[in-house]
């Protein structure tokens, strides 16, 4: 199929006001301007409609919380041990939770989803797409990150349960001793491997799922909100040596250019909502402009169920409302929030080998609150 006669908004770098997008097999085969067009494919005609990629929720626990439910639906917290690294995000998705309707519905085709913040080390955050019925055929990417967490969720869970840890010292001594245990697992597994005289340790689910971070094929996403919880996760992953970004990052405008300088990357969000609790009384509407001005790679996330997926592209215009660049905004929810989660070979941009994913919209995206008349999922029309 081929859209054609679309304003596309590449995401790569590219706009063809007068273009079409060519979809074949799930992927993306070429976009341009229309004198290019395939002439022999079936076409859509998106009679002068902004086409943008598929939307991406780089941060958020949609399908853990259920809507409309209470304990039953509550999935995103396995708040009975603060390490607990082996825990799936992807065992705990609901994808029939009518949160996945609603947000394809508004153009989010993308959700990096998994647990909660209540433990330090919370468990394997994964990437689906919001259209179908079975996770399985939905992931992009399991695990796609350790999710890890600093600041008042960790203390408030274990400290009602008056057991440890209970401050940030203890926060910060937990995560570190589980992965000084991988680290250690990690080299006794490499040694026996090397040496047939010497055992492989007892297998421990915990280390296990450290090793893919601790040798830097996936990234921690560490939630903190405070700057010095900022800072405390960084320390960490420089003295482990594995990547990550910081999530939610609510006082980061107040030190943008050092985290510019660390190289940091942060995943802001929600932008939405009220300052609810002590870490969040910095919170400003203009904090994802002001880490992107100074360099910082920014992403915005709706942190669902804080703010339903549904509003991530309200989110942006709100960003570029508070003195975001309105370019940066958009590719806040589509390029740069797949860079930043390493789907950029997948999603995030109109460009050939991508998944045709393609949301098309009759207004400026950023300048009304609306949905796209028209949503595509690997080339197939969902809406």
């Amino acid at each position: 199929m081929v859209i054609v006669n679309a304003d596309v908004r590449t995401m790569a770098g590219e706009r063809f006001e007068h273009g079409y997008i060519h979809m074949d097999g799930g992927k993306i085969v070429s976009v341009g301007p229309m004198e290019r067009a395939p002439r022999d494919a079936e076409r859509f005609d998106a009679a002068g409609a902004v086409a943008l990629p598929g939307l991406v929720d780089a941060h958020c626990h949609i399908g853990m919380w259920e809507d409309g439910l209470g304990f039953e639906g509550d999935d995103g917290n396995e708040d009975t041990d603060p390490v607990t690294p082996q825990l799936r995000g992807l065992d705990g998705v609901n994808p029939l939770d009518r949160a996945f309707t609603e947000a394809l519905d508004w153009g989010v085709t993308t959700v990096v989803t998994g647990p909660g913040s209540a433990n330090p080390i919370a468990g394997q955050m994964c990437a689906m797409k919001t259209c179908g019925r079975r996770v399985d055929d939905m992931l992009l990417a399991a695990p796609l990150a350790v999710k890890m967490a600093m600041g008042e969720n960790p203390k408030t869970s274990y400290h009602e349960k008056q057991q440890g840890p209970a401050t940030r010292m203890g926060i910060a001594a937990a995560i570190r001793e589980q992965l000084a245990k991988a680290k250690k697992y990690g080299e006794q597994l490499e040694r026996a491997a090397a040496d047939d005289d010497f055992d492989e340790p007892e297998y421990d689910a915990k280390c296990e799922a450290l090793l893919p971070l601790l040798r830097g094929e996936i990234k921690a996403h560490i939630h903190a909100h405070r700057a010095d919880d900022i800072f405390t996760a960084i320390r960490i992953a420089k003295e482990f040596g594995f990547p990550y970004v910081i999530v939610h990052g609510t006082e980061g405008h107040l030190v943008a250019d050092l985290l510019a300088r660390e190289g940091a990357a942060v995943i802001a969000g929600p932008l939405l909502g009220a300052r609810s609790k002590p870490e969040l009384k910095n919170a400003d509407d203009g904090g994802a402009g002001a880490l992107d001005r100074a360099g910082v790679k920014v992403a915005v996330a709706t942190d669902h169920p804080e703010l339903p997926c549904r509003f991530l592209l309200l989110s942006a215009q709100v960003a570029a409302q508070n003195g975001m660049d309105p370019g940066a905004a958009l590719r806040a929810v589509t390029s740069t929030a797949a860079e930043i989660c390493g789907l950029e070979g997948r999603v995030g941009a109109l460009a050939p080998g991508r998944d045709a994913d393609v949301l098309l919209y009759e207004e400026e995206p950023l300048e009304t609150h609306q949905k796209p008349f028209a949503v595509f999922v690997d080339g197939r029309r969902v809406r």
